[in-house]
């Protein structure tokens, strides 16, 4: 619980800075990035963050890999912060937060939608946009399949889970016939 609070902090005080300077967005995107890259490149994330290694050798690593990078002065010195200040560590949780903060500010909304099967383009839109207009925001959807469905969807945006799978249908109906009630 703790390193979500501190994580939640430094993406809150990186989305001050991005709407004082009007880059959130670029922020966002420059966030995105180097987060996938040290999560693809583990060596380089053990590099980073080992603290086997000396603090001094991890920062020339550090430093060597921001020049390489075409990032903004504001996400370098960030990145920085988060070394020197050794939550390097959390800087997937830390992107997390900052990708929903700026999707809020932004009015974007991101839901998931599990199918059973594959749907057209249309119902996928179709179902967006009912979305969109029941949030009032933008949504923008994850689409995935699960034959463990049997039949249905599954939609989640945010906290709401909309389960109109056949499969839950089924576990429904069993749990109303071991109690005993009409179906």
């Amino acid at each position: 619980m703790k390193n979500f609070a501190i994580a939640r902090r430094y993406a809150k005080a990186l989305l001050l800075i991005g709407k004082e300077d009007g880059q959130a967005e670029t922020y966002k995107q420059e966030l995105e990035g180097f987060t996938t890259l040290m999560a693809a490149e583990k060596d380089l994330e053990r590099a980073i963050t080992n603290p086997l290694y000396a603090a001094s050798e991890r920062k020339n690593v550090l430093q060597a890999v921001l020049e390489k990078l075409t990032l903004s002065p504001v996400m370098a010195s960030f990145i920085n912060l988060l070394f020197d200040k050794r939550r390097i560590g959390f800087l997937g949780v830390i992107n997390e937060f900052y990708q929903q903060l700026v999707d809020e500010l932004q009015g974007v909304a991101r839901a998931s939608l599990v199918s059973a099967t594959a749907l057209s383009h249309e119902t996928i839109e179709k179902i967006r946009s009912t979305l969109s207009n029941k949030t009032g925001k933008e949504v923008v959807l994850e689409v995935e399949q699960n034959p463990d469905l049997i039949g249905g969807i599954v939609t989640r945006i945010g906290d709401l889970v909309l389960d109109g799978s056949i499969r839950t249908q089924l576990l429904n109906m069993r749990e109303s016939l071991k109690r005993g009630e009409s179906v």
